[in-house]
């Protein structure tokens, strides 16, 4: 993942550690060699690596905390990302020389309260994502002398800036010490509360008004089959909790003209095809800004290609002119596609690469080839299996076929995608 996004773009990654950041799931960094290896790979690209420490910690996790951070320390990772004010008060004055940067799990949401983290030593502030584009300005003109950094891409948690209580109170697993199991977005089914089978949890029924016909409402979650939980409707409507996930290349161009520091993508439990996309999107709306070039439409459409739960430019846009809707609707459905595979072998000598399939893919597709030195779209013209033996359809994933690719892409780098 750290070496797909800095092949394809990224000036830096940030990473966290399972005990002290809220990357527990997936999470490799909690082995310190690995650790090491990561910040050595990304100083050797010229590249930054940012530690995650941003867990809010109860007393346990504070008093072994100086203990565990000394070697990471001292593998000198750019900067430490940290949200709670207690951990942040024993960083700087154990390390004063140790860079910090202000978590968004800390809520910045005014220039006052940068100013405050400012006479504490901060060197950047990650502003909450509830913030406008003329709220982020306006915190940017009051100060000029602090880091910004904003998110520009992937999930958005139902609460505020992730405070949310949902997977502790069905998992007992707390979002807010970095175990969140995403209970927003499972499975969910409403039913009518007549009496019938199941037993409601989570304590009595509320009549939440009108309702659909009337009366008392419950939720089966699809993995709980027969445990209902009790929920409200008012007039206006039921509300099950899944969010959009944010998108907002088409606003790129703006906050580089406001002067944020660094666009940030959440990439949390991604696939690396995912990293990589994401990340050549984002470098060039960014080049492009910088040149003074116009927004490319067709960014939007390379991201609809990507799993996601429908997109929003979240809070930045609150009121949108039909004008700007009817742009962000414009870009061609055919620039979608789909992820069909990873390159994972390269024969030089017959310039055939071998796919590990994702989706199925048949002879006369047209697929385009990600890479971190340009993309390139070519007809698949002809497929072998493993034995040598020509065929015309992969037909999906745990099969593996060897196609041709340009000879001129090279065949040592890190695994493209189709």
């Amino acid at each position: 993942m750290l070496r797909t996004a800095f092949a394809y773009g990224a000036d830096a990654v940030y990473a966290g550690q399972p005990r002290y950041s809220l990357r527990v799931r997936n999470n490799a960094f909690g082995d310190l060699d690995a650790l090491a290896g990561a910040i050595a790979d990304a100083h050797g690209a010229g590249r930054k690596l940012y530690v995650v420490s941003n867990v809010l910690p109860h007393n346990r996790k504070v008093r072994s905390y100086l203990a565990d951070m000394a070697p990471v320390v001292a593998l000198e990772p750019d900067a430490l990302i940290m949200a709670d004010p207690g951990l942040i008060d024993m960083v700087r004055e154990t390390w004063p020389d140790m860079p910090v940067h202000l978590s968004v799990q800390a809520n910045t949401v005014n220039f006052a309260a940068v100013r405050f983290w400012r006479k504490l030593g901060i060197r950047r502030i990650i502003l909450s994502r509830e913030l406008s584009l003329d709220e982020v300005a306006e915190i940017r003109q009051e100060c000029p002398e602090m880091e910004l950094e904003v998110f520009v891409h992937g999930a958005l948690c139902i609460a505020y800036s992730g405070r949310c209580l949902l997977s502790g109170y069905f998992n007992h697993r707390d979002p807010n010490q970095g175990t969140c199991t995403n209970s927003c977005r499972w499975d969910y089914k409403v039913k009518p509360a007549d009496g019938g089978a199941g037993n409601a949890v989570g304590g009595a029924c509320q009549s939440g008004g009108a309702g659909v016909g009337g009366g008392e409402w419950l939720l089966e979650e699809k993995e709980r089959p027969g445990e209902l939980m009790p929920i409200d409707e008012d007039e206006h409507g039921t509300y099950i909790m899944n969010s959009k996930d944010l998108r907002a290349v088409e606003h790129v161009r703006r906050l580089t003209e406001i002067g944020v520091d660094s666009l940030k993508i959440e990439g949390r439990t991604k696939s690396p095809y995912y990293v990589a996309r994401t990340t050549q999107v984002y470098r060039r709306a960014i080049d492009d800004a910088v040149a003074s070039r116009p927004f490319d439409p067709r960014l939007l459409g390379e991201l609809d290609g990507l799993a996601n739960r429908g997109y929003t430019d979240g809070f930045y846009q609150r009121h949108h002119e039909h004008e700007r809707q009817n742009y962000l609707r414009g870009h061609s459905e055919s620039g979608r596609s789909l992820y069909v595979g990873d390159v994972i072998e390269w024969n030089a000598t017959r310039s055939l690469a071998l796919i590990d399939i994702k989706n199925r893919i048949s002879v006369g597709d047209r697929l385009e080839i990600i890479h971190p030195s340009g993309n390139r779209v070519i007809a698949l013209e002809r497929m072998e299996n493993l034995a040598g033996a020509e065929i015309r359809v992969a037909p999906g994933n745990g099969h593996k076929v060897w196609i041709p690719l340009p000879a001129e892409l090279p065949g040592a780098m890190l695994a493209r995608f189709v």
